[in-house]
This record gives structure tokens, sequence and C-alpha cells, in this order.
């Protein structure tokens, strides 16, 4: 039997999972946005899925997540974000990771539904 700890993490997983196909599907299967927004998404999945998951509190990203988020192209990525992207990833968090690690994303940049706000 597995514990509450277990449980949560076996989901955490397989949520990640469900994200990098949905994410993978899109751009892997189009080279031509993978050349246009750099980065690796196995990367990205490994350093950065916990600080951009759709639940639990903003937390500022790690130093490998930084050096991850810095090869990608995030105003590139937010035009191509589906609802079933949405759906599992907070596009808030996206942001604030992103400006966190000193990369700019521009405001007014639509990244699905969300609407990049201004730097305060």
């Amino acid at each position: 039997m597995q514990r509450p700890r277990e449980m949560a993490s076996t989901k955490t997983h397989a949520l990640v999972l469900a994200w990098l196909l949905a994410v993978g599907a899109r751009f892997l299967g189009d080279h031509k946005v993978s050349a246009q927004c750099g980065g690796s998404f196995v990367d990205i999945e490994a350093q950065c899925s916990q600080f951009v998951h759709k639940t639990g509190p903003k937390t500022p990203p790690s130093l490998g997540c930084c050096q991850v988020v810095k090869t990608l192209n995030v105003n590139c990525v937010c035009r191509f974000v589906t609802p079933q992207v949405e759906a599992m990833i907070s596009m808030e968090k996206v942001v604030y990771v992103a400006r966190t690690c000193g990369v700019t994303v521009r405001a007014g940049t639509q990244c699905g539904s969300y609407v990049v706000p201004p730097l305060v």
C-alpha cells in the first residue's frame, strides 16, 4: 500500500509526464518551432516543473531551473501555449519564474489565455 506522500509523488510524476507529452508533441513535432524558441524541453521539465505547476504557491526557481530557462525564448513559447498545457501549468508562474531568472518577458505578451502584466 502506498503512503500519502508516495501517492502524491506518483500523481505529480503523472502530471509532469502528461505535461511533457503535451508540450513535446506540440513542440518536438514541429522542428521549426523548436528552432525558433530554443531550449531543451526535457531539461525544462526536469529542472522547472515544480515551480510552474498549477497548484501550490509561487516559489523562487532553483539555479538549475534558471540556467535552463535562460536558454529558452519565453516570448516565443508563449505563442504556442494550448489550453491543454494551461490546464496543467500556471502561465503566471511561468512568467514569474522567467522574470525571477532575469529573462525579459514583455508586458502584454499573450501566454495562452494569460496576458503578461507590466513589472511593478
